[in-house]
C-alpha cells in the first residue's frame, strides 16, 4: 500500500485516525474496509490492490488502538457506537455519502453499529469470519455468552477472553510476542481448539513461550514487520476492544434497536477451518439481521482468509458488489 495515500483526521471526540484513501471511478461505490484484532489497515493490502485495480474508491482506517491511530488507554473509549461515529466522521471528511462496509473480526462489530445507527449512509454490508453483532452483545455477561457458545459447539470457544480481560494481558503478550504470534496465526489452524478456546490455555501457551511453525502464507519477514508495528503501539489499545465488553457498557438501550435488521444486501464469508468463529453457526443466524438479499459463502480457510485465500475472497466480494451495482 502506498504510504503517501495515508491521511489523518481528528474525529468529533478529538481522536486522530490514520487511514488509507483512494478515490475511485465516479460510477463505482467507495468500499470501507474495517480490520479487527490484532491487525492494521495495511493487513488489507491484498484487498486494496485488487479493488483499487477494479476502480473502486477505498477508505481503510487503522482502527482505534492500532497503527497510526490514537490508542486511548481507557476501555470506555472503545464502545461500539463511538467507534461507529469515528468512522462516520472520516467518511464525512472525505465526502463519502454512500459506501459499502466490509469488516473482518472486530471490524464486523463496527459494521454492525454503523448499520444500526446510520443505515441511510450505506449501500450494503459485508462480514468476513465474524458476522453481525447484535446490540445485546455490546453489554453482556461474558460467562453467559461463553456458556451459550459451548452448548452450541460442544467445547469451549471463548476461553481466551478471560486472559484478554486480565490486567496483565498486555504485558504478558509484549514479553512473549513470538509465542503470541505463533498461537494467533496458527499452524495448523486446529491449535485454536486446544490452546485458544479453553479457559486458561492461551495464557499457558504464551507464558510458556511455546512456538509453532509459521503458516505458509506468512514469511518470517512479514512476521517481524507485523510484530514491530504491533509492539510499537503496545497491546493495551487492541485489548480494550475486549475489555470494554467486560464493563457491560454499550448501546443496547439506544434508538439503534430500531435498526437491528436491514433490507439492504448483506454478505457473510465464513471459514471452515476457523475454530473460534464457527462459520456454520454464524451463517445460520445471519438471517436474523439480513431481511433482504443475503449471500452466504464458506471458504476452505482459517481466520486469516484475507491473506491466505485473498484471491478467492476478493472474487466473492467482487461478484457480490457487481450484483448490487447491476
Amino acid at each position: 500500500m502506498d504510504a503517501t495515500a495515508f491521511k489523518k483526521h481528528s474525529t468529533s471526540r478529538g481522536l486522530t485516525y490514520n487511514y488509507y484513501r483512494f478515490i475511485g471511478q465516479a460510477d463505482k461505490p467507495t468500499l470501507v474496509f474495517l480490520h479487527g484484532f490484532p491487525n492494521t489497515a495495511s493487513d488489507w493490502h491484498k484487498q486494496v490492490t485488487f479493488f483499487q485495480g477494479e476502480g473502486y474508491g477505498l477508505v481503510v482506517p487503522d482502527m482505534l488502538g492500532y497503527g497510526g491511530t490514537d490508542k486511548p488507554s481507557e476501555p470506555e473509549a472503545y464502545v461500539g457506537s463511538a467507534l461507529a461515529k469515528d468512522i462516520l466522521d472520516i467518511l464525512d471528511a472525505e465526502h463519502v455519502e454512500n459506501s459499502i462496509l466490509i469488516g473482518h473480526d472486530w471490524g464486523s462489530q463496527v459494521v454492525s453499529r454503523l448499520a444500526n445507527l446510520h443505515p441511510d449512509r450505506f449501500i450494503a454490508y459485508g462480514f468476513v469470519t465474524v458476522g453481525y453483532t447484535p446490540l445485546s452483545q455490546d453489554a453482556f455477561d461474558a460467562a453467559t455468552l461463553a456458556a451459550q457458545y459451548k452448548s452450541m459447539v460442544g467445547r469451549e470457544v471463548l476461553g481466551y477472553w478471560e486472559f484478554f480481560f486480565a490486567e496483565d494481558a498486555a504485558s504478558v503478550i509484549e514479553n512473549h510476542p513470538d509465542s503470541f504470534f505463533n498461537l494467533f496465526f496458527p499452524n495448523p489452524p486446529s491449535l485454536w481448539v486446544e490452546h485458544v478456546g479453553p479457559t486458561g490455555a492461551t495464557r499457558q501457551w504464551i507464558e510458556s513461550d511455546r512456538r509453532s511453525a509459521l503458516p505458509d502464507f506468512i514469511s518470517e519477514k512479514e512476521k517481524e514487520d507485523f510484530l514491530k508495528a504491533l509492539l510499537k503501539g503496545g497491546l493495551t489499545g487492541p485489548l480494550n476492544w475486549y475489555k470494554v465488553k467486560n464493563l457491560k457498557l454499550g448501546d443496547s438501550q439506544s434508538s439503534a434497536q430500531d435498526y437491528e435488521t436491514t433490507t439492504k444486501p448483506v454478505i457473510y464469508v465464513g471459514c471452515s477451518k476457523d475454530a473460534i468463529c464457527i462459520s456454520k453457526i454464524i451463517s445460520s443466524i445471519m438471517g436474523l439481521f439480513a431481511k433482504g438479499p443475503l449471500t452466504l459463502r464458506e471458504l476452505d480457510a482459517d481466520h486469516w482468509v484475507i491473506w491466505s485465500h485473498a484471491n478467492e475472497l476478493n472474487r466473492e466480494l467482487l461478484n457480490w458488489i457487481k450484483a448490487i451495482d447491476a
